[in-house]
């Protein structure tokens, strides 16, 4: 028995062999094969809206490239204090913002508390060009401590941020455990909640490695193309992370195998 993180585990067979059955033949490159603009497709549905949706191999760059796209001169981004963003991402999220701050915001078991995240906004009053400019909020799900935001707890952050005119991020690199614990659709979790950008991670859920930025307002990730290009992150052959989630997606895999991850950790 092994206690390492969920990233210590294989790859799920089903995801294996999907890989396999699209390792043969030619496909167009970068992000333009069939298979890559049809998976692009299966997140609009997924998500019950179109999505601007970008593959990238790891959840740090997914993070750090959301802010990226979100930031502001000047840019601060708010998350918990216990974060991955924060404390295990080796200042990644700043250096492809070009220098935006992690702001730390307090709140039990890993939650950024609505009220805490409000009085710390207050500190970065607007046109105070000394302090710099709020630029996103960062929330995720679930938290590095194991818990998880509710549905309301997600639209207070949110709230809170929309106040502000800052749009709310959502670091999901276990997304689906969360949403098989709280028995929701991707939709209600997200955009439906208050969620602008998401990090969908498949990495710890059975893939080998695959994680996808996803943008509720397509508009809002004009500029992803070029950001991700920048950092190295656009793969020539990304229809092998879209193959991943093909089979990810495929008749639920993808939660099933999050309801086993839960229920041995339980």
């Amino acid at each position: 028995m092994h206690f390492g993180s969920d990233n210590w585990s294989g790859c799920h067979p089903a995801i294996s062999a999907n890989l396999e059955r699209h390792a043969a033949g030619f496909a167009r490159a970068y992000g333009a094969s069939d298979l890559d603009k049809a998976i692009e497709a299966r997140f609009n549905d997924l998500f019950e809206r179109d999505v601007a949706v970008y593959f990238v191999g790891t959840g740090t760059a997914a993070n750090s490239l959301a802010l990226a796209a979100l930031n502001r001169p000047g840019g601060v981004a708010f998350c918990h204090r216990e974060a991955h963003m924060i404390e295990d991402e080796c200042g990644a999220p700043e250096y492809f913002t070009g220098g935006a701050r992690l702001h730390p915001v307090d709140g039990p078991a890993g939650r950024i508390d609505p009220g805490l995240l409000a009085r710390e906004l207050k500190r970065f009053p607007p046109d105070f060009v000394h302090a710099g400019q709020p630029m996103a909020v960062s929330i995720t799900q679930a938290t590095e401590a194991g818990t998880l935001y509710s549905l309301d707890d997600i639209a207070a952050v949110s709230k809170v941020a929309k106040a502000h005119g800052l749009p709310l991020h959502m670091d999901g690199a276990r997304f689906a455990n969360a949403l098989v614990a709280l028995d929701c659709t991707p939709a209600e979790m997200t955009w439906k909640a208050g969620v602008d950008a998401l990090s969908l991670g498949g990495t710890k859920n059975g893939c080998w490695c695959a994680e996808a930025l996803v943008f509720f307002d397509p508009q809002a990730a004009r500029d992803l193309p070029f950001i991700r290009k920048r950092a190295a992150q656009l793969f020539s052959k990304t229809r092998f992370i879209a193959a991943q989630f093909e089979a990810y997606l495929e008749n639920g895999l993808w939660l099933e195998t999050a309801s086993h991850a839960n229920a041995m950790a339980a």
